[in-house]
């Protein structure tokens, strides 16, 4: 199977938008895409940003993405990097393009002085930490908490 990983281009953001809804869909989470296309770039392609993303195409089409950013952890002063969402959709899951992010995360990761790469998953997502695991991946148990502003 021929794929490209890339950067985002702003010509992908309104199907990165879907990709987003089908996410939060999987994860049983809600979504609602009002104004996120305009916020997603105006975050995404400014000189300051704090997101990045990089999306799976295939055949022309945007098929997956994932994003992250640079977070710094004070229990051990050094940044790391945090992997904010990744998403494949079902006919790209199990072809080795999850192992493959993993290694270009890895490779920004050390590029920017990162000690680590940390992101969370639903306990629910049973295929993704079995995945995990077999990357080597340490899981920690914690609560995920949010407070609505």
């Amino acid at each position: 199977m021929e794929y490209l990983i890339r950067r985002v281009a702003f010509a992908d953001l309104s199907r990165l938008v879907q990709l987003c809804a089908k996410h939060a869909d999987y994860e049983g989470a809600d979504y609602d895409s009002t104004g996120k296309q305009e916020r997603l770039a105006a975050e995404l392609f400014s000189e300051s940003r704090r997101l990045h993303c990089h999306v799976i195409e295939r055949a022309g089409s945007i098929e997956g993405y994932f994003t992250f950013t640079l977070d710094f952890s004070t229990w051990d002063a050094r940044p790391f990097l945090h992997l904010d969402c990744l998403y494949l959709e079902p006919n790209l899951r199990g072809q080795g393009i999850g192992k493959q992010i993993f290694q270009q995360l890895e490779q920004i990761a050390r590029e920017l002085e990162c000690f680590n790469i940390q992101w969370q998953t639903p306990i629910t997502n049973e295929p993704a930490i079995r995945f995990y695991d077999r990357l080597g991946a340490t899981g920690r148990d914690k609560k995920r908490y949010g407070l609505a502003l």
